[in-house]
């Protein structure tokens, strides 16, 4: 089913129009994201790369992406410099290259703790791998 065109309140106005159950994953991954210390909202790549400069390499946020089709980014602060990837939104899960959960917060444990063993590779890293 599919909602009408007004957004769900709680949600930002840039969000697409979800099936209803995916409003859900929504509405539940935004409201523990708002709740963490790592979201930023609305805050451009610009922004992000700059607040994660000094920081130490592995140092991360979560921002809301100004990718139309994309809801949030990461940033990380590597050793070449801060990089930003997208965390798609797909039939429910959130997807950060081969990993998914159904929530933001959850995809990132996963994705902290499986690349400890198996770091992950981006073309936005220049070939440095994500641990």
């Amino acid at each position: 089913s599919v909602l009408p065109s007004r957004t769900p309140p709680g949600l930002p106005d840039r969000f697409r129009m979800f099936r209803s159950c995916e409003w859900e994953v929504l509405e539940r991954s935004l409201n523990i994201l708002q709740a963490s210390d790592f979201y930023w909202g609305p805050l451009s790549v610009g922004e992000a790369h700059a607040k994660l400069q000094q920081e130490p390499v592995g140092t991360y946020l979560v921002r809301d992406s100004s990718q139309g089709n994309c809801l949030f980014s990461l940033s990380v602060r590597m050793p070449t410099g801060p990089v930003s990837l997208r965390i798609s939104f797909q039939e429910g899960y959130f997807r950060l290259k081969n990993w998914f959960a159904d929530c933001v917060v959850r995809l990132l444990e996963l994705v902290v703790a499986g690349t400890r063993n198996n770091p992950l590779h981006f073309d936005e890293m220049g070939g440095t791998p994500l641990v």
